[in-house]
């Protein structure tokens, strides 16, 4: 098995200014780096501006029984110029407050979102979403839940939600995926994963 190790650390790389030049519904800061180079030495001084976005859950809902997976529509800003439309399809969603933890956070946004529980969860992985400019994290999780109750409309007002529940079955997924059906990474990675492993993540939790 091949197996990756990172040629530096993050002992190899300094901040030597960090300043927040805005600080509103999201965080920008302007941070002046120095990082080691791969032919030696160090690199110039240089500045980089940075989308404060910390820590995210994503969440796909999985009925092992029927073998559907439940997936969110909802607009979304980044999207408005988007030709097509700036409603997409999605994993459940949320960000990890400080002295939250992932699992818990998992859990109720996908409540929240979809107004399922969650019965088991599967970790998926954790990801940068968009590390050239943004410090997001996503972990993901296949959640366990029972889709013959999933539908509606979900969210929470005070926070701008407005979301439609859909149910695919797996057999519908490649064709969601190769017609362009799915178009934020999170919920491609999440659902090619699920494709990968959908046999061994049955036989679990159909015992």
């Amino acid at each position: 098995m091949a197996v990756f190790k990172p040629t530096f650390t993050a002992a190899d790389s300094q901040c030597l200014a960090d300043d927040t030049v805005y600080d509103g519904f999201f965080r920008i800061r302007r941070v002046t780096v120095q990082h080691a180079l791969f032919a030696g030495g160090s690199s110039p001084v240089f500045t980089r501006e940075l989308f404060e976005r910390g820590q995210a859950v994503g969440v796909l809902p999985y009925d092992p029984v029927l073998d559907q997976v439940v997936l969110i529509e909802q607009f979304r800003v980044g999207a408005m110029d988007d030709a097509h439309s700036p409603w997409l399809l999605e994993l459940v969603a949320g960000m990890i407050e400080t002295g939250e933890n992932a699992i818990a956070v998992a859990r109720r946004e996908t409540e929240e979102e979809s107004g399922l529980s969650v019965q088991s969860l599967w970790p998926i992985g954790c990801y940068y979403s968009s590390p050239g400019g943004s410090s997001e994290q996503l972990r993901l999780f296949c959640g366990q839940v029972d889709a013959s109750a999933a539908g509606g409309v979900h969210g929470l007002v005070d926070e701008h939600e407005d979301i439609r529940v859909h149910v695919f079955g797996v057999s519908d997924v490649p064709a969601l995926l190769a017609e362009g059906s799915i178009r934020n990474v999170h919920t491609a990675v999440a659902l090619q994963w699920l494709l990968l492993h959908a046999d061994r993540v049955r036989e679990a939790w159909q015992r």
